[in-house]
């Protein structure tokens, strides 16, 4: 069975406080995403607003010929057929119905029994099945489920017609040996063609590590967004997952050759630009320090080979190459590179006394540019010229 990415920074990713997607920007992130190559994108949630039942009928006709495109719904049946509406023209649409199973939940949000909540959840898959044959049934908040109740649940909402079952870490409770066992008890009690999903938030810092736990214990499909955006702090990061199953396909063995790596940074930015929410340097993949080295050993190392500090090659997700950052941790070699990329060539004394004022001098500033050591060398030589072009 193909191993599949569910990318849901349309739904889940437009939950973060202060994105809001306008029908044409999910439209144009959308077609990005297909560009990525995800096959399956969660457009949004229908009955929140009329704009967004137009953003996910925008998706739907666009790309649900070619794609898997999911709308949430919650476990009653407006949500469900306006849900449906919403899919209207898709040939690949998908109906997720949302119903909580932990007791926290049942008590305090839905105040109901675990009985009367197996009951709607069973029903509203079936309900659901009488618009799409498509149907993912979600646990909410299932890593702080009781065990036992919860397989009851997914294998009656299985019986019922739900071809996928997603285990949400709703509030990012679960660790990743936690939330292993869990994949892996919940794909026990299923049938071998039924499709267990992670869905992990990042309240602790673990969503990438508990996706990809989950993915060691039998799951078939993750859920992610883009630059990991989201609810409170966020999802696993699309980017951090694929990358990971690309890099350590020894360890994980999934096959995503799907997926068109060298979108990931367009990908990146477009959401970045449309969701406002600006992506932090040191971020993992697509921060703007992913590829900069400025320590001394690690430049001599880069400059010897790009393997000895890099797992990932940087074209691999659409970006021209790494760079070597300048400044007062650099080295001779890293800085004698960049003399000869700017037309400097300096002579092995030349260079031993230029690298003693560059450190000196370059401990003034935060972050030196070109112009920057271009200026250093005609105070460091008062006459530059004789040492261009040789």
């Amino acid at each position: 069975m193909k191993f599949l990415i569910n990318d849901i920074t349309l739904r889940d990713g437009e939950q973060a406080a202060g994105v809001n997607f306008f029908p044409e920007e999910k439209l144009k992130i959308a077609e990005q995403l297909v560009k990525l190559g995800v096959p399956i994108i969660e457009a949004g949630f229908p009955v929140s607003s009329e704009s967004d039942a137009r953003g996910v009928n925008l998706v739907a006709k666009e790309f649900g010929n070619d794609v898997i495109i999911s709308a949430m719904c919650r476990a009653n049946k407006k949500d469900i057929e306006i849900a449906a509406k919403a899919l209207d023209g898709a040939k690949k649409g998908r109906i997720q119905v949302v119903m909580g199973t932990s007791d926290i939940h049942l008590k305090h949000k839905f105040d109901m029994t675990r009985n009367q909540a197996l009951e709607l959840s069973v029903d509203m898959v079936k309900y659901a099945k009488t618009f799409v044959y498509d149907v993912e049934f979600a646990a909410e908040d299932a890593t702080r489920s009781e065990r036992s109740y919860l397989v009851e649940v997914c294998k009656a909402c299985v019986e019922a017609g739900a071809l996928t079952i997603e285990l949400p870490d709703t509030v990012g409770y679960s660790t990743p040996d936690e939330y292993g066992l869990l994949v892996s008890t919940v794909v026990k009690a299923l049938p071998d063609n039924i499709v267990v999903s992670t869905h992990c938030h990042d309240d602790l810092g673990l969503a990438v590590a508990n996706t990809l736990a989950g993915i060691k214990n039998g799951a078939k499909q993750v859920e992610v967004t883009v630059n990991g955006i989201g609810e409170r702090v966020g999802n696993a990061a699309a980017e951090e997952v694929i990358m990971a199953l690309k890099i350590r396909e020894d360890e994980f063995k999934k096959d995503i050759d799907y997926i068109n790596t060298k979108e990931i940074i367009n990908t990146s930015r477009l959401v970045e630009e449309l969701s406002k929410i600006k992506i932090a340097y040191n971020k993992a993949i697509v921060g703007r320090n992913a590829f900069l080295h400025e320590s001394g050993i690690h430049q001599d190392g880069m400059l010897k080979s790009p393997q000895t500090y890099q797992v990932i090659d940087p074209k691999d997700i659409g970006l021209p190459g790494y760079q070597l950052v300048l400044g007062k941790l650099s080295g001779k070699h890293a800085l004698e590179d960049k003399l000869n990329n700017l037309g400097f060539n300096l002579n092995e004394q030349e260079m031993k006394d230029f690298t003693k004022f560059f450190k000196d001098n370059s401990e003034k500033k935060k972050f030196v540019t070109d112009d920057d050591v271009i200026n250093l060398v005609e105070r460091f030589k008062k006459n530059v010229s004789y040492l261009r072009g040789k």
